[in-house]
């Protein structure tokens, strides 16, 4: 017996008809939501419509595709990609590059770091090789993994207060998302990271408005709470991946200890 496998979409009627079967949507759905007829739309996903660019922009955008996908549809239908696409470490990429670099270097004494779309870390600050003092070795092989690190036993777990489950909604969101973006990479590193997840979570009422973690350092226990950024309106695909993490001091006390770490870290 012959065992049939879907078939990697290739043209941009096969695109679009995946990402809005990804979408939930029916053919009237998307053509009610982008103004457009669904005969049209039909057309268009059996190839008996040639989509102009503007459509085949108009529907992306109707989509919410990520960018890289964007593009990828844009060359399916035979029209140069709207987007970037380039190595961070490139000479385009500079100027965002050093943007970003002074960025972390203003968050001094706080640990910043930068990851990329797998969460393998891309830059720290000096302040930010705290999050990994003490953990294990292997651990540390590049890439660093931020997030295996932060719920590997041997990773955070093993210097600060943080359990596995502390991340369990940032995971959550992830898997979401790599579900959302059919993203195989990210859904293989959330299948790898929930091996670490306690079965039952806590569901204790919460005492603070944010996850802390206490944080074990030379000068003492430093407590922490993180906070995630992206770029607001990015060009280029791998700057869409991007996430600045910033750990910030819970109290006055912690702020002090970071100070002085730093500038004992400085020779000061």
């Amino acid at each position: 017996m012959v065992v049939q496998t879907e078939q990697e979409p290739q043209t941009a009627g096969e695109l679009i008809r995946f990402w809005r079967s990804r979408r939930g949507l029916s053919q009237l759905d998307l053509s009610l939501d982008a103004n457009l007829s669904t005969k049209h739309l039909s057309f268009v996903e059996t190839g008996r419509s040639q989509p102009s660019r503007q459509l085949l922009i108009h529907l992306a955008q109707h989509l919410d595709l990520p960018i890289a996908e964007r593009n990828r549809l844009l060359l399916a239908g035979g029209f140069a990609p709207p987007y970037l696409e380039q190595t961070y470490d490139g000479e385009v990429m500079r100027p965002l590059r050093e943007s970003l670099s002074r960025l972390l270097e203003a968050h001094e004494p706080n640990p910043a770091l930068i990851v990329d779309g797998l969460w393998n870390l891309i830059e720290a600050n000096q302040a930010a090789a705290l999050l990994w003092d003490g953990v294990d070795p292997e651990l540390l092989e590049p890439p660093i993994n931020m997030l295996r690190l932060a719920v590997h036993p041997g990773g955070l777990p093993k210097i600060s207060s943080m359990t596995a489950a502390c991340n369990a909604p940032l995971i959550t969101k992830l898997r979401r998302r790599s579900r959302e973006d059919a993203d195989p990479a990210l859904g293989q590193l959330i299948e790898d990271v929930e091996s670490y997840l306690p079965d039952d979570p806590p569901t204790s009422p919460a005492t603070q408005p944010v996850v802390s973690l206490d944080l074990r350092t030379p000068l003492g226990e430093v407590s922490l709470f993180t906070v995630i950024a992206t770029l607001g309106a990015p060009l280029e695909v791998s700057a869409a991946n991007l996430a600045i993490e910033t750990f910030l001091p819970m109290d006055e006390r912690s702020a002090a200890r970071l100070g002085e770490l730093s500038a004992k870290a400085r020779g000061e």
